[in-house]
């Protein structure tokens, strides 16, 4: 797999994951707990294990390494450098919140 070929699929995922978040967020704000809510974070608890288990790197950016992009630099990613440098706690906190809002909806 070539680095753009990489770049591509983690934009993507990226994409996908963040709408994950929206929506989680959006399902708390509007209460509207849907299956589709559950299946949101469902798939941001994998990433979370996914990111866990890599010691917070994601596999993606290992890989690109391995190809010869720069350890230190997001050269994985189809995003500003100083946005992918705060992806993590930017969506992780989004996150947070959104989770703990459909807890709130949810058990009142």
């Amino acid at each position: 797999m070539t680095i753009f070929q990489i770049k591509v699929v983690h934009t993507v995922i990226f994409w996908v994951l963040s709408l994950c978040v929206l929506y989680v967020l959006f399902s708390g704000v509007a209460d509207r707990v849907t299956p589709w809510t559950w299946v949101a974070i469902l798939l941001l608890l994998v990433e979370s294990i996914v990111l866990v288990a890599f010691r917070w790197t994601c596999p993606l950016t290992l890989l690109a390494e391995r190809q010869g992009a720069v350890r230190g630099e997001v050269a994985d990613i189809f995003l500003p450098k100083w946005f992918a440098d705060r992806v993590f706690p930017i969506c992780g906190t989004l996150f947070g919140i959104a989770v703990t809002l459909v807890a709130w909806r949810v058990l009142r």
